[in-house]
């Protein structure tokens, strides 16, 4: 079990920092996902950044928090809100993020309290805060600025998701800018991120070491392939993350292909119209709604049946864990004309990762195998290797701070990188503080 006791278990220093700034990682310090900062002047102004866990199997919890009253929440992701109904329960403590990141917020609580009820996992909270959580949140347009204390803090656009956000905090002493989940690169649903001058930058680390393919050439394999299962009568079954993926995915079909009939199931058809509703979040608005009226939304068991006939149908679980995709694939799998197209990260654990490493998946508990071709696509919305580095050097950070990033293969080389462009470099460990002066 997860259980903390409030005040109790938190291995946070009790005494402020007595110059500088001190930065201690509960979580996505040495690791992906689970991110929780928190950051604290001399003066004992303190706040935390993300408070997540990791959806892996077994789930992966951040330490505990100490006594926070205020926590920035970069986006909408299980990863780094997913911890926040125990903040205010056992805290109070005031969220802060976009308007569209708080109201995907509750979906988001209720989907991970139930896959943790069917999966067995414990949650360090209970239903009954997420009311709670909800009625905790502080919305600011990207730009504002807002006071805490002396402190002057603003969100600015992350690229990754729409309402993803950048935090920008100028102390006393330090000009500090948090980059949470971002991309520089511009995609069908946002705007990329744009560089900050500062002094200190903490930096999210994923795709270090590696560059992604260009754009143009995924959308035109996926696309092209997208051809050759429906020229031959088959299904694309696409499995997609539902807050992100699944709009980006339609938009891309409606753009290259409009004549198929795609259908859209699962829970990206709630964040869809979430977005369309925050117009301000999108980098265009109109053509998300058009591709929205264009596809066929699955919402009741005719549909589904429907569905099977379709040129595509996108639906979560992303990972195929569990979800109306799996659905999909037992009805799918006897006909060896359709086939599978995954569109994102397919972490280990994961029924897409078994399906990809081994052709079997589990199906009702019962482990299947799958005889459809099966083929992978890169659509991160994470920034590569060249773009984390180039915008490191274009925000003329002197000190960086690598985090959310694999300690073993992905941050070596990018430490490295930005050592060479003259920056001092932090690699940050879970539950161990450290001091910028």
């Amino acid at each position: 079990m997860v259980i903390y006791s409030p005040g109790r278990t938190s291995t946070y220093p009790e005494k402020p920092p007595e110059n500088g700034i001190r930065y201690h990682y509960l979580g996505g310090g040495d690791e992906v996902g689970n991110v929780g900062c928190m950051f604290e002047d001399p003066k004992g102004t303190r706040m935390l950044l993300d408070y997540g866990l990791a959806p892996t199997n077994p789930p992966r919890y951040p330490h505990e928090a100490p006594m926070v009253k205020d926590a920035v929440i970069t986006h909408s992701h299980i990863d780094h809100l997913g911890m926040a109904p125990w903040l205010c329960a056992n805290h109070r403590t005031r969220l802060h993020g976009t308007q569209l990141t708080a109201e995907i917020s509750r979906m988001m609580w209720n989907d991970c309290y139930k896959v943790s009820r069917i999966e067995g996992y414990p949650l360090a909270w209970d239903k009954r805060d997420i009311d709670g959580a909800v009625a905790s949140w502080n919305v600011h347009n990207f730009g504002q600025t807002w006071q805490k204390n002396d402190w002057k803090l603003r969100l600015e656009r992350a690229g990754h998701i729409p309402g993803a956000a950048m935090l920008h905090v100028e102390t006393d002493s330090h000009k500090l800018l948090f980059t949470g989940d971002f991309d520089t690169r511009n995609s069908q649903l946002t705007t990329g991120a744009k560089p900050e001058k500062c002094d200190v930058l903490f930096l999210e680390g994923t795709y270090g070491g590696r560059d992604h393919p260009p754009k143009n050439e995924t959308i035109k394999q996926f696309i092209d392939r997208v051809v050759e299962v429906t020229d031959r009568g088959g299904t694309a079954l696409i499995p997609a993350f539902a807050n992100g993926r699944t709009q980006d995915i339609v938009m891309t079909l409606h753009e290259h292909l409009p004549d198929l009939d795609v259908h859209v199931d699962g829970m990206g058809k709630y964040v869809a119209k979430l977005q369309m509703e925050n117009p301000e979040s999108l980098r265009d608005p109109k053509a998300l709604e058009d591709a929205w009226a264009w596809c066929r939304r699955v919402s009741s068991k005719s549909d589904k049946k429907k569905a099977l006939n379709a040129d595509c149908i996108v639906s979560t679980s992303g990972m195929m864990d569990g979800g109306p995709s799996i659905w999909y694939l037992n009805r799918l799998r006897e006909d060896q004309r359709n086939a599978v197209l995954m569109t994102g990260y397919q972490a280990t654990g994961s029924g897409g990762r078994m399906l990809l490493d081994s052709g079997k998946i589990p199906i009702w508990d019962k482990e299947t195998k799958i005889e459809l071709e099966v083929n992978q696509y890169s659509f991160s919305t994470h920034a590569g290797h060249k773009e984390i580095v180039d915008f490191a050097a274009a925000c003329e950070a002197s000190t960086v701070v690598v985090y959310h990033t694999d300690p073993n293969h992905a941050r070596p080389p990018l430490v490295a990188a930005l050592e060479a462009n003259g920056h001092v470099v932090h690699s940050p460990v879970n539950g161990i503080p450290q001091s910028i002066i």
